[in-house]
């Protein structure tokens, strides 16, 4: 959560013309609400099985696709099915810096309400690093490297 992976994505299907989806906005765009309301009327078990089954259609109908997922998409349990795996890595203390200094921070925390309990976001980041590590066919060190840097490294490790 606040490594940058939208931001990644749209740059890195921009820059060599794939076509990039979100699983969050899917969910969003199925539900026709954004997801923290779905957390806050239905609980994490239902948004989940919302993950679950949006992973189960990208399995089904999509191909040469760019997939941004959600933080805890990793939970699905055809992820490997789904494509290559690339995982944007970053120390906490950079995140939640990166989203403390960002021009519009405000809305940058405010998309992420756990980062107004530092020690809770942390606990969290710690909690699903090892699942993020032991999944990841590619992990790239984002830290103090720019956009373009970054898209670059992953279309080189990335077969297209």
């Amino acid at each position: 959560m606040g490594v940058g992976k939208g931001t990644t994505a749209r740059a890195f299907a921009k820059e060599y013309g794939v076509f990039n989806i979100d699983t969050d906005d899917l969910i969003e765009s199925k539900e026709n609400r954004k997801i923290k309301k779905i957390f806050a009327n239905e609980g994490e078990k239902y948004f989940r099985a919302l993950e679950q089954e949006s992973a189960n259609w990208i399995e089904d109908y999509v191909k040469g696709t760019l997939i941004s997922c959600g933080g805890g998409f990793y939970k699905v349990n055809n992820l490997s099915k789904l494509g290559t795996v690339v995982l944007l890595d970053a120390s906490f203390e950079w995140i939640y810096n990166r989203l403390k200094t960002a021009p519009n921070a405000q809305n940058k925390l405010k998309k992420r309400p756990l980062f107004t309990q530092p020690k809770e976001a942390k606990k969290l980041y710690n909690e699903r690093k090892k699942a993020y590590y032991s999944l990841a066919d590619i992990i790239i060190d984002i830290e103090d490297k720019t956009l373009d840097m970054v898209v670059k490294e992953i279309g080189q490790k990335v077969k297209l």
